[in-house]
């Protein structure tokens, strides 16, 4: 939709793009706001809740009557919350929702089916909503998932619509820099310099942080990036990403990992990383029963 003015939202956007979650938590009190403004407006608070790990708040506070794009997001926030045997539930709710054709095609409900089918690694199928794109946020999560699926180019076309689009976009730096992580070598540089700049911009959050720590860690500056995560570490003590990154430069630094290991295991026992260590404890179990 074309803006007359400015945008009232653009603060409130800006902060979660950034990681700034409780910042657009409190800053979410935008007076005179259109009828679909004030949808938008509580979904980003919403959204903000589910990132801070505030499930239920959301899952309590949106009811059945709620605008197709809030129940999204209360999916979402069932899906994150919820045991395996729950999860399934959420994305048959969401394959009816998608099916309705009165509704299916509302970006938020497209963006949050991408989020969702991202999570279960499910790239082909969450590509299926979102790859038509419509808004910044869902050619930004498709950027996220091609690279996911090492396929850079489609990435890159991705990031040149938003380029064409807004080059000065919070979402098309974001992107930019992300594509320059996947892509390393010399654009880890081009990536640094992006973190850098959000950082001088904008408040220190959990995300930029994390972002400057991994070409850090990219560029061997394992001190520097040692830092940074600490200093993210502070924000926010349960945050997968800072756990995970702290244990990969812990271990290239020659210090102790396993507490950020722990914790990790402890706040996120999906995570990624926890599975990786658990297959290789299982191998190196495996291989000390052989020699003995």
């Amino acid at each position: 939709m074309a803006s007359t003015g400015p945008d009232p939202l653009f603060g409130l956007r800006n902060n979660f793009y950034i990681g700034a979650y409780q910042a657009a938590i409190n800053n979410s009190d935008v007076p005179n706001l259109s009828a679909d403004d004030a949808v938008e407006r509580d979904t980003l608070v919403y959204r903000s809740y589910i990132a801070l790990g505030s499930y239920q708040l959301v899952i309590n506070e949106i009811d059945d009557s709620a605008a197709t794009p809030l129940q999204a997001v209360k999916l979402l926030a069932l899906y994150l919350s919820s045991p395996d045997n729950k999860q399934e539930t959420v994305i048959t709710s969401l394959h009816e929702l998608l099916g309705d054709s009165a509704i299916g095609n509302n970006p938020i409900l497209r963006l949050i089916a991408g989020i969702v089918f991202m999570h279960e690694q499910d790239y082909n199928e969450a590509l299926k909503h979102t790859n038509a794109g419509g808004t910044m946020e869902l050619h930004a999560l498709n950027v996220q998932i091609f690279i996911k699926m090492h396929r850079s180019d489609y990435a890159e076309k991705q990031l040149r619509i938003m380029q064409q689009a807004d080059e000065d976009h919070t979402l098309t730096q974001l992107a930019n820099a992300w594509l320059n992580l996947a892509v390393g070598g010399s654009k880890i540089q081009e990536a640094y310099l992006i973190f850098q700049d959000f950082s001088e911009k904008n408040q220190m959050t959990s995300p930029i942080l994390n972002g400057k720590a991994v070409c850090c860690m990219h560029m061997g500056n394992f001190d520097e990036a040692e830092t940074l995560l600490l200093e993210a570490l502070n924000k926010d003590t349960k945050d997968s990403e800072t756990l995970a990154n702290l244990v990969v430069c812990s271990l290239h630094l020659g210090k102790p990992y396993t507490r950020y290991l722990s914790q990790l295991k402890i706040s996120h026992p999906d995570h990624m990383l926890v599975g990786r260590a658990a297959s290789a404890e299982e191998i190196f179990d495996r291989a000390v029963q052989t020699v003995a």
